[in-house]
């Protein structure tokens, strides 16, 4: 019922940037908490980035300062914006949405994902 779309990944240089952008369709009234995971080859998946309906944000703290969540209801999307890219950045990013179905039942969803490279 809840399809979610990333795009926007690719390969960059160090220092370089990026924004992945995930769209989400569906039957959906409201969407809650959005989410930014990775996950590097051999290596645990992890939170990156988080933000709340109203706007609250929370980065892991080797992204602090570097990337920033953010979203648009009216599309039901929400961004990542990565600057300063180090090669450790190097991944595969999910999106995660969770919220209400117009028939009131809550969902949570993932992304296909998208890679990150930073190499120069």
């Amino acid at each position: 019922q809840v399809q979610l779309v990333e795009s926007g990944g690719g390969l960059v240089q160090p220092g370089g940037s990026l924004r992945l952008s995930c769209a989400a369709s569906g039957r959906i009234i409201s969407i809650s908490d959005m989410h930014w995971y990775r996950q590097a080859p051999g290596k645990q998946r992890e939170l990156v980035a988080a933000i709340t309906s109203v706007g609250y944000t929370n980065y892991a703290d080797s992204v602090k300062g570097r990337f920033t969540i953010s979203r648009d209801n009216a599309k039901n999307t929400v961004y990542l914006q990565m600057n300063s890219l180090k090669p450790e950045d190097t991944a595969v990013y999910y999106c995660n949405l969770q919220g209400i179905l117009s028939d009131y039942k809550a969902f949570g969803s993932w992304g296909q994902g998208t890679q990150v490279t930073v190499s120069s």
